[in-house]
């Protein structure tokens, strides 16, 4: 074959095109991190909207705080996924270059370049091709990109919660200031149709037992009467959460600190079901209960964060807080 002087041979030119799919596999392998789309949910958004509903709500914003806390750190752990795949991706991108500046390509990689360059890395014959620390490299790269789409995942699934949580909030805004007003006026709840009998035994007579409202102390006396408790029931203590109004108690059901016995925790069970079904009647606002709350307006358990013990985590006691 005739070679026109100056223009480049064909194994050169075919040289340069696998140069660049191998660089152009480096770049593909790990996306670009994505831009949002402006109807995502975005935390700084639902933050300012939650804000303007802390007048109207308590307890559900702690549901919120719960699911935002999960959002935060599951974008700050994408964040951090995406800095090391950013270096990883640098790296590879490297490699490439390197192998095909120091030895070339054997002819038989052509097979690889028949696919997506995508594959190119993941392909079994360019590994074998590099060094064992250089197909690490690799590997690690393909692996952080798996693990980027799970963490972009599950941040996804998070604020789609965090987001859904504030439009119901929203909706019932007006139901529930009605509500809260109703309460306020009765100052204590229906008499249950079969009432309880009894007296409250002072060995349940906890911290700050007499403390609390008029409704938390109807409630707190109901469930005493009609569940029972094995220990105490403390209420209103120097808080500023609902405890410092009066408007909560903690019933154990197990020694602080302790996670309670198979029959305690079915007592445990047992108060925050009667909460739960009574919550109407008695002017229950939410439930706290082994790491998950209970809200009277969305009527269902949302998980809580790891507080780091027995205690601040409600095992050892059922929390009930009253409108």
């Amino acid at each position: 074959m005739t070679r026109i002087p100056g223009s480049p041979s064909v194994r050169t030119r075919r040289g340069a095109r696998l140069a660049a799919a191998v660089l152009c596999a480096a770049a593909v392998v790990v996306p670009q991190t994505a831009h949002a789309d402006p109807e995502d949910p975005d935390i700084d958004e639902l933050n300012a909207r939650a804000e303007d509903l802390a007048e109207t709500y308590d307890g559900e914003l702690l549901q919120f705080e719960e699911i935002e806390e999960r959002a935060e750190r599951a974008q700050e752990d994408l964040a951090e996924v995406e800095e090391e795949l950013e270096r990883s991706r640098s790296e590879v991108a490297r490699i490439a270059a390197g192998q095909y500046m120091g030895t070339g390509f054997d002819p038989a990689l052509d097979v690889v370049f028949s696919s997506d360059p995508e594959d190119f890395f993941t392909d079994a014959a360019m590994v074998e091709q590099l060094s064992r620390s250089q197909a690490g490299q690799i590997s690690h790269l393909v692996a952080l990109q798996e693990e980027r789409a799970e963490i972009a995942s599950e941040a996804g699934e998070e604020l789609a919660e965090a987001q859904e949580l504030i439009d119901d909030l929203e909706g019932q805004r007006e139901e529930v200031e009605a509500l809260i007003e109703e309460y306020e006026a009765q100052q204590v709840p229906e008499a249950p149709a079969t009432p309880a009998t009894g007296s409250i035994p002072d060995s349940v007579r906890g911290w700050g037992f007499d403390g609390a409202t008029p409704r938390m102390a109807a409630i707190r006396d109901e469930v005493i009467l009609n569940v029972g408790v094995p220990y105490e029931v403390g209420c209103a203590r120097d808080s500023s959460d609902d405890h410092g109004s009066g408007q909560a108690c903690d019933f154990m059901v197990a020694v602080i600190g302790t996670h309670p016995s198979g029959g305690n925790r079915g007592v445990g069970n047992q108060i925050a079901q009667y909460a739960i079904d009574n919550a109407d009647r008695l002017g229950v606002k939410y439930v706290i209960w082994e790491q998950r709350i209970w809200h009277s307006q969305n009527r269902q358990w949302v998980a809580m964060n790891d507080r780091g013990s027995v205690t601040e985590n409600h095992y050892d006691h059922v929390h009930i807080s009253s409108y």
